[in-house]
């Protein structure tokens, strides 16, 4: 699946079982493919980037409700929200698409788009699989109880090759 022309897979799971560590070395070694990746993730809990006495802190907390930081290296926008948590597709649609090959993503888990599920069975949760027809893969230290690919936990060669294969085939 796609996002104006642009592949969207994501990596889901419980907390602790290893997204972020999974997806950080899957986007080092695509990138030394020469792929521009944006990687949006979700979180449960309250965030701030910013930082008390900063001045976009203090043009925030002024009522200001959009605040853009920018240098010579990047620049961060955060805009208080004034609604419902947002969904993948409205967060997309805030990346600059110029160049951009690829989009991953880590949690919605309840999204439409292609995910991967990082299990472990050491952590005695649940599978997500079996009530979600939008995992295309398991990526885990565990036997694979459906016949969906199987993607070992400590293979991060084979599972950056999957996410290549299946966003470019």
């Amino acid at each position: 699946m796609t996002y104006k022309g642009i592949p969207v897979l994501g990596f889901v799971g419980f907390s602790g079982s290893g997204k972020t560590t999974i997806l950080t070395q899957v986007i080092e070694r695509l990138q030394q493919k020469g792929l521009h990746i944006a990687v949006i993730k979700h979180t449960h809990h309250h965030f701030d980037i910013d930082k008390p006495g900063k001045d976009s802190f203090r043009f925030r907390t002024s009522g200001a409700k959009q605040v853009i930081v920018g240098s010579k290296k990047r620049f961060a926008l955060m805009v208080e929200l004034e609604q419902d948590e947002p969904d993948l597709t409205f967060l997309m649609s805030k990346l600059n698409l110029d160049g951009l090959d690829l989009i991953l993503f880590e949690g919605f888990k309840h999204e439409k788009y292609p995910k991967i599920e990082v299990h472990r069975k050491g952590h005695s949760k649940e599978w997500l699989f079996p009530d979600d027809a939008n995992i295309i893969a398991l990526a885990t230290d565990d036997t694979n109880p459906k016949s969906l690919p199987m993607l070992p936990l400590g293979n991060l060669d084979k599972i950056s090759e999957f996410v290549y294969s299946y966003s470019f085939a």
